[in-house]
């Protein structure tokens, strides 16, 4: 049987908004000079893809009492799971669980390990995971390449469990990365991005990108 095709891509950039701000300045090379603000406009993309995925979610009328009575307003039914790629996940990741503040976490450790002939294989080294069974999952990496180490992630993470739906979220993606996962993953995926960018180097970089998030958030890391 052939593999169905991701669900749907969310491009957040494609129309006009204070996320195309927060975009331009952690791509502007100044700016991430200084990476407490790198950090925080990271943190803050994640907070308006939370908002935009919390729209997608399912609600339940609930009766809220008040000081003067009643109020009947419509909450989350069950908060979804978020994960994040180490290092440069966790930006996105305290984004995100800003708005699902009871969320339960998962954090995965997938770097490239280069060889001496330019090529990398991806390797996962540490994964820390409640159940999945029937969850909602948003798995959140700034960078999607070649999409690579997003699926390697996501077939780690089912090892605990197959979610009813997950949204991948991502600040930056190739056009070939989105390519690979949607051949690669199932067709329970949702993709938000905040910008999609056409080339990648030789070496696996998006052009133009951004850089190394990991680095710009967190400081340059010595490369084995």
């Amino acid at each position: 049987m052939a593999q169905k095709v991701v669900q749907k891509i969310h491009n957040l950039g494609a129309q006009n908004s204070i996320f195309n701000h927060y975009i331009a300045e952690i791509r502007d090379q100044e700016i991430q000079k200084d990476p407490m603000r790198f950090r925080r406009n990271l943190e803050r993309i994640g907070e308006i893809f939370a908002y935009e995925i919390s729209k997608q979610l399912d609600y339940a009328p609930k009766e809220v009492i008040t000081p003067l009575g009643e109020a009947h307003v419509e909450q989350l039914t069950a908060q979804p799971v978020v994960a994040s790629v180490l290092r440069a996940g966790l930006t996105l990741h305290q984004g995100l669980l800003s708005y699902f503040d009871r969320a339960e976490n998962a954090f995965i450790s997938a770097y490239r390990k280069h060889q001496k002939d330019g090529s990398f294989e991806i390797e996962v080294e540490y994964l820390s995971c409640p159940s999945l069974e029937g969850k909602t999952l948003i798995l959140a990496d700034p960078m999607l390449a070649t999409g690579s180490s997003m699926v390697l992630s996501y077939q780690s993470l089912i090892k605990f469990g197959q979610p009813a739906h997950t949204h991948i979220v991502t600040t930056i993606a190739s056009s070939e990365g989105l390519d690979y996962l949607c051949k690669k993953m199932p067709a329970n995926i949702t993709i938000w991005t905040g910008a999609i960018d056409e080339e990648l180097t030789a070496q696996a970089y998006i052009v133009p990108g951004l850089g190394d998030a990991g680095d710009l958030a967190y400081g340059v890391k010595v490369q084995e």
